[in-house]
């Protein structure tokens, strides 16, 4: 496999025949082709694409038409069989850009492609606001949570939105002004690059487009109130920001813990002893490629943290309710364990360490004498680092104040060989 995820490519005898159009399809249809991607659609034999990509290119197409299964990738085999003959694929825009694009690519060479891209909808945004698309946020809300958005609602911050559907800009106008941000101004942009294109804006508190078109994008200019609920960008998130029934890893030990995970982008982390699923939820926040999956035995606790990541708008954290270690062998292989509860349950630290791939990261944090004297264990067999936290806050100690201390926590961090 090539680094990008393609087929790698084989020696030949000669040049590759680029049988697989892949064609970018704006709402001025035929008109906004090249001669080369209208002759391309012209020439294939079948043409796969949505109803409304058909509908717009039917006076150039000549094979055989499919509209898209559900799910997409159902098509994929079809597509291969006819490896070597004239195949069109259309897509919206740019087809590498939140497209069809990259999942044909998994399973056809690029070599064997020719690609006829469209401008995306958020460059026609950009465009049509006068913004520049590297400033602004892009965020496609496209089988993804609303929730989502969350994070990118940063003061001041431009964001280009991709539209689910009809129903999103108002889902979008909803969620922000519970948040603090219904000053923020949401332009929803309408079928851009066609006859029908309209553009309206609006406050979010004071959403009241109606008739949204299916096909749009959002312009969010965000304003946050005094009170606006804003994820922070560093590690170690207001406690304040979590419900927790008391079972949360606090923010100064938090900090230091996502610091010795060292999430790099696309990994997998094991949260064991989830709780309110506060490690778990910073590790997503901090690449939106990254993976977590939480594990935790007590059903209140892992509603909990599902909550917890909704609200600070990484839904996407997978919880198991289940006990380690026996929940762990179904799990796909983590990149970082961090076990935050459990240490002295049998079984636990071997399950987690031996799950691991050489270079994984392992982090453990205990309160207890019991579970201490099971991390020294593990140190003088694996090897790792053992660190004591302790943190204290200043408190009322009478008509006087003075720091009071927490419970020391003691930190194994290693590194699997």
């Amino acid at each position: 496999m090539t680094p990008s995820g393609s087929p790698a490519p084989t020696e030949t005898a000669g040049p590759v025949r680029r049988w697989l159009s892949i064609i970018g399809v704006g709402e001025d249809g035929v008109e906004g082709l090249s001669s080369a991607a209208r002759q391309a659609v012209t020439d294939a034999e079948i043409v796969f694409g949505g109803q409304r990509h058909l509908r717009l290119l039917a006076n150039l197409i000549r094979g055989e038409t499919v509209a898209w299964p559900s799910p997409i990738r159902s098509a994929i085999p079809r597509i291969e069989e006819m490896r070597g003959r004239p195949v069109a694929v259309l897509a919206s825009g740019d087809p590498f850009h939140h497209g069809i694009g990259s999942v044909l690519t998994e399973v056809v060479r690029a070599e064997e492609t020719a690609v006829f891209a469209a401008p995306s909808s958020f460059s026609l945004a950009a465009g049509r606001m006068g913004w520049a698309v590297q400033d602004a946020g892009l965020v496609s809300l496209c089988g993804h949570p609303v929730e989502t958005l969350l994070p990118h609602l940063q003061p001041s911050r431009r964001l280009l939105v991709l539209s689910a559907d009809e129903t999103t800009p108002n889902a979008v106008a909803r969620l922000m002004s519970e948040n603090g941000f219904g000053a923020s101004r949401i332009a929803v942009l309408e079928a851009l690059g066609g006859p029908s294109e309209r553009v309206r804006e609006c406050r979010a508190d004071a959403f009241d487009l109606a008739d949204v078109a299916r096909l749009n994008t959002m312009a969010i200019a965000v304003e946050a109130e005094r009170e606006a609920r804003i994820v922070p960008l560093g590690a170690g998130l207001d406690d304040a920001l979590f419900e927790t029934d008391g079972m949360l890893t606090k923010r100064e030990v938090r900090a230091v813990t996502l610091s010795s995970l060292a999430p790099r982008a696309g990994e997998l982390l094991w949260d064991i002893g989830a709780g309110s699923g506060s490690v778990a939820i910073e590790w997503l926040l901090a690449h939106p490629a990254n993976r977590a999956v939480g594990v935790e035995r007590r059903a209140d606790r892992a509603a909990r943290a599902r909550g917890n990541a909704a609200a600070l708008g990484v839904p996407r954290l997978e919880v198991v309710e289940a006990e380690a270690p026996g929940a762990l062998g179904s799990l796909p292989a983590p990149d970082a364990v961090f076990v935050g509860g459990g240490i002295a349950h049998e079984g636990v630290m071997g399950a987690a360490w031996d799950a691991l791939p050489p270079g994984g990261r392992l982090v453990a944090n205990s309160v207890t004498l019991e579970s201490d004297l099971v991390l020294g264990g593990f140190v003088g067999k694996a090897g790792g680092t053992l660190t004591r936290l302790s943190v204290e806050r200043l408190d009322r100690i009478g008509g006087m104040r003075g720091f009071r201390p927490a419970m020391t926590v003691t930190q194994l961090r290693a590194t699997k060989p």
